[in-house]
């Protein structure tokens, strides 16, 4: 099972700039802690996610050793974004949002979705060639509010094309909060059984009270990549006017500890970590 900490996710939608000093600090705790995979930061315009601008001033800073298994991921929007990326060895993961919704790829990238193809395209060439792992995001995966198409299929049918173009990991995106259980459930077993030998996870957004019965349903479907934020924190902030928070990660972990599975993660290092959330994070965002 692998456990991603987005702390990215967790701060991009945050109004009052927080800074970078705090951000290193929060993320060299998070370094201890064991998480397979920290969603660190991302290198797309300041004017779109202006608390994102410190991004390669932040991994500069970051204390990493070989003591720590954790690998770093960052977000992308376009080959110019993957090419800074991708410059930086510290960076293990290159993650690129494709919705299925045409309303949000026009939101979030600026890009129509075939123009967002051709970028993906561009984007594995880069990867491929500095030797990163590409991470697409199914954004948009159980709906949207928009009132674009939706269906099962068509979720299918764009992790087809993703596989297809190379991606090694592909993550089905809950940007807006609409799932269920049921349909966490019923979507991921689908995929997983279309699609046997792909790398699959679910980045999942909740309400505190529906936490816990999604990180169940994906695990019951045999997910073996969840990805969350510690206290919930986070949201997409192009998605709508409302942020909804991702799944908290200390839920995933008290959760995969209540059934036995083994992880990496140092209980000591992650309580050290919720206390420093809770210091550095505004506490109405």
């Amino acid at each position: 099972m692998k456990v991603v900490e987005c702390s990215r996710d967790a701060m991009q939608g945050i109004e009052a700039f927080i800074p970078t000093a705090d951000k290193v600090r929060y993320l060299n705790q998070l370094l201890k802690v064991g998480f397979d995979v920290i969603d660190f930061g991302s290198f797309v315009s300041p004017k779109a996610i202006p608390q994102m601008k410190d991004t390669s001033t932040v991994i500069s800073q970051l204390e990493l050793n070989k003591s720590s298994i954790s690998r770093l991921l960052a977000i992308v929007a376009n080959t110019r974004g993957a090419k800074d990326a991708c410059s930086y060895d510290a960076i293990s993961y290159i993650g690129f949002p494709l919705s299925i919704s045409e309303t949000f790829q026009r939101r979030n990238t600026n890009k129509s979705i075939p123009e967002a193809l051709n970028e993906l395209g561009a984007i594995r060439d880069v990867c491929s060639r500095t030797g990163k792992q590409l991470v697409v995001y199914i954004s948009m995966g159980f709906g949207n509010p928009y009132g674009d198409p939706y269906h099962a299929d068509l979720v299918t049918s764009f992790v087809d094309i993703v596989q297809t173009l190379g991606a090694d990991t592909i993550s089905l995106a809950d940007t807006v909060g609409v799932s269920t259980p049921k349909t966490i459930h019923d979507l991921f077993t689908s995929i997983r059984t279309t699609f046997p030998k792909a790398d699959l996870g679910v980045h999942l957004h909740s309400t505190a009270g529906s936490t816990l019965e999604k990180i169940e349903a994906a695990y019951r479907a045999g997910c073996t990549r969840l990805e969350g934020a510690l206290r919930g924190y986070g949201g997409c902030p192009m998605a709508d006017d409302e942020l909804i928070g991702n799944l908290a990660t200390e839920q995933i972990v008290n959760f995969l500890d209540s059934q036995g599975v083994n992880s990496s993660i140092d209980k000591a290092e992650l309580a050290r970590a919720l206390k420093l959330a809770d210091e550095i994070f505004p506490r109405h965002e």
